[in-house]
């Protein structure tokens, strides 16, 4: 798989063959902890009646937005999009398909694949007439005329990790579809709220991390950023000090950690994303087997088309789901 964790979010994208894992700090914090930033709200500057109206974007730029959009591209920003029940008419990918978001797939199986980087000839063959970029990195380099000259472009914030909740009623905003956002939201919220309960009366309070393992290599996620926000920051898990050391040095959302390192993580569960599949041999090391959440049996196993290594209200709705199932049936 690869992907530049946003959170998204990501997750701008790594090539995970190649381990070009530029792992970016994507969230809603995936995917940061609900911080407002105003650059990240659609503001309405205009009305120009029924057929568009001007918005300002995160850039200052002013977007003449269609009343209705129907042929919308916003490649990985597509979990806020399902989650407003909105369709876009081509989905973001990797590696000629190779890789796309799998945890969206049941919303977005018959929706054509966009190359991540968006290139222009492809962007304009899906004649879209409305283009929402997830950071300003996106449209660097004079690319933000280029790609206005195709559709109105829509920059969402001016980081590479908007709060999720914040991008989610932004687009919103630029739907006109504000009540329904802050209504996710809302039932988000009280889930999480729910969940942390069950958890905490079904196995206490306990610790946790998520790590991933990809190309025989271990990273573990930020304590504040895509699954690290939904377990510390909505399940109330307790943050192991391996991870508050490597989340205070590291500014992506999954950071490098050796095995060695690993053997130090004293949590009671772990969480591990598997894009090695069976094959790995690393999980037959020694060092690994002496994890104490290991030698425990606490170990949970997900795969890269899971929600972990994202971020969003249907990702982190999915992850709690998934930690429900593990430690809280």
């Amino acid at each position: 798989m690869g992907i530049f964790l946003k959170s998204i979010k990501p997750l701008q994208i790594v090539s995970v063959g190649a381990l070009a894992l530029a792992l970016a700090a994507c969230g809603d914090k995936a995917e940061e902890a609900p911080k407002t930033d105003d650059s990240n709200t659609a503001e309405e500057t205009q009305e120009t009646g029924s057929e568009s109206r001007t918005l300002t974007d995160a850039l200052g730029n002013k977007v003449e937005v269609p009343a209705n959009p129907k042929r919308v591209i916003a490649s990985y920003l597509e979990d806020p999009l399902v989650a407003l029940g909105i369709t876009p008419v081509a989905q973001w990918s990797l590696n000629e398909g190779a890789s796309v978001q799998g945890y969206l797939q049941d919303s977005l199986k018959d929706v054509d694949l966009i190359n991540y980087d968006l290139p222009f000839e492809e962007v304009q063959s899906f004649e879209p007439d409305l283009i929402i970029m997830d950071s300003p990195s996106m449209v660097e380099g004079g690319k933000y005329g280029q790609y206005s000259a195709i559709a109105p472009t829509y920059v969402i914030g001016a980081e590479l990790n908007n709060d999720w909740r914040e991008e989610l009623r932004t687009v919103g905003g630029i739907f006109g579809m504000e009540d329904k956002a802050d209504q996710v939201i809302a039932d988000y919220e009280t889930k999480a709220e729910e969940a942390k309960a069950q958890i905490e009366e079904k196995a206490g309070k306990k610790s946790a991390a998520a790590i991933w393992l990809v190309g025989g290599s271990f990273f573990v996620v930020n304590q504040e950023l895509s699954s690290g926000d939904v377990l510390y920051n909505d399940l109330g898990f307790e943050v192991p000090a391996v991870v508050q050391e490597i989340s205070a040095s590291g500014e992506n959302n999954w950071n490098a950690v050796s095995l060695e390192k690993l053997v130090e993580l004293d949590a009671d569960y772990l969480f591990l994303v598997n894009s090695d599949g069976s094959e790995s041999a690393t999980l037959s090391d020694a060092l690994w087997k002496s994890i104490p959440a290991v030698k425990a049996g606490n170990v949970y196993e997900f795969g890269p088309d899971t929600s972990w290594l994202y971020t969003g209200a249907i990702a982190n709705d999915q992850i709690i789901d998934d930690v429900l199932e593990s430690v809280a049936k």
